[in-house]
């Protein structure tokens, strides 16, 4: 049984939160604060995280920022705010997903069953080999082995989240080939999502930022205006 942690500070959420995914064949745990979170995912093993952003005495997004130094696991970040600003930063910190409150319960479910099994695929892909792909991709002064799941920036590794590394490998291994937002978001999310162009451009950003030499001047991953972007092999 998938295990996951919510964070939430208001009892009838995570309640709520509680019912409709145990109701689904989940279990749960359940912390009103944010200030055992990490030593929880230390200390025990889990699946995902629904974490809120607005908590007591540590925001979500420092939260989110201490868990993805630390630990591969999908975190889903929930928030009361409607500005897509707070969404963006979340995303920007290394969180894959967010939903604002209020939410249908059955939206929530659907999109932790996503990102469950779309984790669980990339994980079998890393332990097991199973990704067919060329032993190595160079693209410029980067250099990616899709079978170990490993990057390099002129000699140096980098660490890319999942969802990042999966980004830069589909681009890698269809270079020179103008994809929209949405086509990339259909391909690495693989579900629909109101604000899926927001999802894509962050993650295009942070990927930037640690293989382009100046990410205000991208010459690996170029945008092409009106239309998506592009990897230049």
């Amino acid at each position: 049984m998938e295990k996951i942690l919510i964070v939430e500070d208001d009892e009838k959420i995570a309640l709520l939160e509680q019912d409709y995914l145990e109701i689904n064949g989940y279990e749960t745990v359940w912390l009103a604060d944010g200030a055992g979170v990490v030593s929880e995912l230390r200390s025990h093993a889990y699946d995902l995280v629904l974490l809120d952003v607005m908590l007591p005495g540590c925001s979500g997004y420092d939260i989110c920022r201490q868990i993805r130094d630390e630990i591969d696991i999908p975190i889903l970040m929930v928030t009361a705010r409607t500005e897509s600003v707070d969404a963006i930063r979340g995303l920007g910190l290394g969180a894959d997903d967010y939903i604002t409150k209020p939410f249908d319960p059955s939206l929530l479910v659907a999109r932790v069953r996503s990102h469950l099994k779309r984790y669980a695929r990339l994980t079998a892909g890393k332990s097991e080999g199973v990704i067919e792909s060329k032993e190595r991709i160079h693209v410029q002064d980067v250099v990616l082995e899709p079978k170990t799941w490993k990057v390099w920036k002129k000699g140096k590794e980098l660490r890319l989240p999942n969802r990042e590394f999966e980004l830069l490998r589909f681009l890698a291994e269809n270079p020179n080939i103008v994809f929209s937002k949405e086509e990339l978001f259909e391909k690495i999310w693989g579900y629909d999502y109101i604000s899926d162009a927001a999802t894509v451009s962050v993650h295009i950003g942070r990927l930037r930022e640690k293989i382009e030499e100046d990410p205000r001047d991208p010459k690996i991953i170029e945008t092409v205006w009106g239309a998506g972007y592009r990897l230049n092999a």
